[in-house]
């Protein structure tokens, strides 16, 4: 039906049933085609009325149905949400929580309408809250879904150790608009993370932190990091804007600004890495902790001192083929094939270790190839053949 058509027809209804109301008031007689035609015009529009009142009354229920249809959805999910058996939290950008389930507010041992409006930083441990907070401002560059491993303290309670699961919601504009955090408790899960650093008994307790390949490690003067897994990047830029490469921390290695000099000290995820943060203050407090850190501190100053003799070479191809020799010595798994490199490395990484350009780098590797000292893997990783 066109509602515009429906006005109309009751506009002139009116102004016919005006007339015949004036004309029966002013004249003492009626014309004789005055009534019918106003009384067909009513019938007619009332006929409209009628059958625009029967699908109006079949919309409203159908909005009816619809209605309850998304109630017991929308509950349905709530209920899904409440009940959890992780608890989820969502916060505004600057960490306000607005949102939160039973199982959240029960690990954290405060009431779920207490908890809005709570920061949530106020239940992560004082020492590791610059950390979070660096590892937050990397999420909100990218579209990961980031996974931590904190220190979070009840109300009136004790800290646990908590694995925090954290996502990014934007707007259409791609704005970042709010957090999602699912919490879960691994106070009591010893599961391959805790086996990585079962030989130092100083970290067990520790949360591990993860980034992933290609990740820039947001360093902190006070943390010195301990690698569990993967292979990490340390390097640093010349004059000229170049990057140097300075050290590769392998697991069981450290790293840390604080063990350096240099103005600009930037550490990046070769691979996918797993870190256990030390506090320079905990070390100073602790004999144990100090007598576990030397032998590793000291196994990263014999690699700065390999790389200082490599940089000292005269010639590029003495200094490629060093570097080769310490690659092999850091992160060489023997294959059928010769020595493999378990980290894929780019021509112009080992131009920033040897003080030169990729494309040097890249004639001397296809001579190196040509010669028959080192291949290539499917994936593009360097295996090197009686590389002596």
């Amino acid at each position: 039906m066109n509602i515009e058509n429906f006005i109309q027809r009751a506009e002139v209804l009116h102004k016919g049933l005006a007339d015949l109301y004036q004309t029966a008031n002013v004249l003492p007689w009626i014309p004789p085609d005055l009534l019918p035609q106003a009384f067909k015009e009513l019938y007619n529009t009332s006929k409209i009325v009628q059958l625009a009142a029967e699908e109006l009354y079949q919309q409203n229920e159908e909005l009816v149905q619809t209605r309850n249809w998304l109630e017991a959805e929308r509950q349905h999910y709530q209920d899904l949400f409440e009940f959890a058996p992780d608890g989820y939290l969502v916060t505004n950008t600057e960490g306000i929580i607005q949102e939160a389930n039973l199982t959240a507010a029960k690990l954290l041992n405060v009431s779920k309408h207490l908890l809005v409006g709570k920061p949530m930083i106020n239940f992560i441990l004082v020492q590791e809250r610059q950390q979070v907070h660096n590892e937050l401002m990397q999420l909100y560059q990218s579209d990961r879904v980031k996974e931590l491993f904190v220190r979070l303290q009840q109300r009136y309670g004790e800290f646990f150790d908590a694995a925090l699961t954290v996502a990014v919601v934007r707007n259409h504009q791609g704005k970042a608009i709010s957090l999602r955090w699912m919490l879960r408790n691994i106070t009591d899960r010893h599961d391959a993370e805790s086996a990585l650093i079962k030989n130092d008994g100083d970290f067990n307790d520790r949360p591990i932190y993860k980034h992933s390949k290609g990740e820039t490690i947001p360093l902190n003067p006070l943390v010195i990091c301990y690698v569990c897994q993967g292979l990490v990047k340390l390097s640093t830029y010349c004059e000229t804007g170049e990057e140097l490469l300075i050290g590769l921390a392998t697991p069981g290695m450290v790293f840390g600004s604080s063990l350096t000099s240099l103005n600009i000290y930037q550490a990046t995820a070769l691979s996918d890495v797993k870190l256990v943060l030390i506090y320079a203050a905990e070390i100073a407090a602790s004999p144990n902790l100090s007598h576990t850190l030397l032998p590793k501190i000291n196994q990263r100053l014999q690699q700065t001192e390999s790389f200082l003799v490599i940089c000292g070479r005269r010639h590029v191809q003495e200094r490629l083929h060093d570097l080769l020799q310490l690659l092999k010595r850091e992160v060489g798994e023997t294959v059928p094939e010769g020595t493999r490199l378990s980290v894929r490395f780019t021509h112009e990484d080992f131009a920033s270790a040897c003080c030169t350009t990729r494309v040097t780098i890249t004639r001397l590797m296809g001579k190196l190839q040509e010669q028959g000292l080192i291949s290539f893997d499917l994936k593009k990783h360097i295996i090197l053949k009686d590389f002596d």
